[in-house]
Formats: C-alpha cells, sequence, structure tokens
C-alpha cells in the first residue's frame, strides 16, 4: 500500500514519528501537518517530518486519503468538527487517542453518525517526551497497535489501517472499545496516575529536596512517566474515569491490606505477595 496524502492532525510525537516510519517504508508520498504552535511545525518541515503545513484542519484534510489525529482527547470533537465537508469520499480517518470510547463519542457527536471509514485506534507506545523533536522513525518497532473498529467501519479501511502500522513494524491487534478502556485504565493509565501523585505527595513535604536528591533508580524507573504532558494526562484520566475509578479503588484497597499486613509484622504475607508479584511480572517480561 501507499498513501498519497497523509494529513497528520498534532504532529508531536506519535504523529510525527508515524511520518517518519511511513517515509521509512516509502510508504506515503505527501505529509501535511496541521498544528496550533508554528515553530513545532517549522520544526517538522526542517526535520523532513512532513512537507507543508497549515493552521487550519479543513486545509489539512482537503485531499488527503488519510488522516490521522494525534490531539488531546478534549480537542478530539473540535477536530472531527472543523474537518466536516472537506473530506475526500473515500478518506480514511484514524486516531491515536487513549481512551476509545470518548473519541468514538466525540465522533459520533461532530459528524452525525460514524463514518464508515473511520477507524479508531491507540499506538501503546511513546516515551515522557512531546513535540516533533522527540518523534523518531523506529517508535512503533515491535510495539503493539490496538485498532478497535466499530459495527459501522468498513473492512477495507480497517484493513488498510492495519496494513499502515504494520508497515511502522507493529504488531496490531483488534479490540472492542469497551475492553480497550477497560484494560488500559490497568496497564496505563493507573500506573501515570500512581506516578504523579506519588511525585506530587514527596513534593509537598517539607524534607522534598533531600527526598529528590537522594532519590536512587527505582524512585527513577518509576516516576519517569510523571514527565509525561500533565494536559494530556488530565483529558486520558476523565475521559477514562468509569474504568479507571474502579482501577484505583482496587489498588487502593490493596494499599490498606498492605498497610495493615505491614503494621501487624506478617512478614509471611508480605513474601507471598513479593514473590507472587516477581512471578508475574517475570512471566510478562519474558
Amino acid at each position: 500500500m501507499k498513501i498519497q496524502r497523509l494529513a497528520i492532525i498534532g504532529v508531536g510525537l506519535i504523529g510525527g514519528s508515524l511520518a517518519q516510519a511511513l517515509r521509512k517504508a516509502d510508504a506515503v508520498v505527501e505529509v501535511i501537518g496541521c498544528g496550533r504552535g508554528k515553530s513545532n511545525l517549522e520544526k517538522a518541515v526542517e526535520l523532513g517530518v512532513i512537507d507543508r503545513y497549515t493552521h487550519d484542519v479543513a486545509e489539512a484534510v482537503d485531499g488527503a486519503d488519510m488522516v490521522f489525529v494525534a490531539v488531546p482527547l478534549g480537542a478530539m470533537k473540535s477536530t472531527f468538527q472543523a474537518m466536516q465537508g472537506h473530506l475526500m469520499a473515500d478518506a480514511i480517518i484514524t486516531d491515536g487517542g487513549s481512551a476509545k470510547a470518548s473519541v468514538v463519542q466525540a465522533a459520533t457527536e461532530a459528524f452525525g453518525q460514524l463514518p464508515s471509514n473511520f477507524v479508531p485506534g491507540h499506538p501503546i507506545a511513546g516515551t515522557e517526551h512531546s513535540g516533533v523533536e522527540a518523534a523518531f522513525p523506529t517508535l512503533y518497532q515491535n510495539r503493539r497497535i490496538i485498532l478497535t473498529p466499530l459495527s459501522s467501519t468498513a473492512p477495507e479501511a480497517l484493513a488498510t489501517v492495519d496494513a499502515m502500522w504494520r508497515l511502522c513494524g507493529a504488531d496490531v491487534t483488534h479490540m472492542e472499545v469497551e475492553h480497550h478502556d477497560e484494560v488500559l485504565a490497568a496497564t496505563s493509565h493507573l500506573p501515570h496516575m500512581l506516578a504523579f501523585s506519588l511525585v506530587d505527595t514527596l513534593a509537598q513535604m517539607k524534607e522534598n529536596d533531600e527526598i529528590f536528591r537522594y532519590a536512587a533508580g527505582g524512585f527513577s524507573d518509576f516516576t519517569r512517566i510523571a514527565s509525561s504532558s500533565p494536559v494530556m494526562w488530565r483529558d486520558i484520566c476523565l475521559a477514562n474515569r468509569d474504568a479507571l475509578g474502579e482501577m484505583l479503588e482496587r489498588f487502593a484497597s490493596e494499599l490498606t491490606d498492605l498497610s495493615t499486613i505491614l503494621r501487624e509484622g506478617d512478614g509471611d504475607h508480605l513474601l507471598e505477595i513479593f514473590e507472587r508479584a516477581k512471578a508475574a511480572r517475570d512471566r510478562f517480561a519474558n
């Protein structure tokens, strides 16, 4: 397959890396970037990530056969609304949003009904860095991409988006929207909330300078993702608040149990939990 004109709405780490990966695979002819930050878009042209840019969504999607939306979840609806009436009849729309139910709702409200060429998706890849300068062509290599097709999704559109991600070196999985949001609440959204919360808690302690000065590798590893975009993660957590709220309640219950175990000095129970967790983590890592 070869995309003739790819419109990327939101040229940052995710959208920029997609463009670079497709260029590397010789799978795209022209890339149009769209966003609000002029300096970021100028840098994207300078780096060869995009060929030209515009601040106008309607102009960006005009003539594009593939549209990739990589904006914060809170901006999805207005972005979809802006492209209405300017898309080619066979243009495929896909996205990189982390909470799929909210994206589907935004598209439904913006378009009135879901376009048959709309393929919701979520690349399970990224770093704590943002902006086009953080993009790199191998971001999706051997990483999982989840597509959440709907009953209205045209099989041809799904196959094209699937093929696009595979050209980037990704492992593509298909999943129902609700199941995706439940899984990601546990494996991505909860860890980010915990990292942000831990750093914020320690930062408010009067000894915070000393705490951070002597923080070891484990603290750095666990809290790395707290350097991610606060705005983006606010939108993600709110968009998936039902599934995430359930996970937080379950985790809070586990923490309460751990606190009781520590107060009682129950080393055997603590060791059992640690060994069970280590075994599960080792299976996942291998």
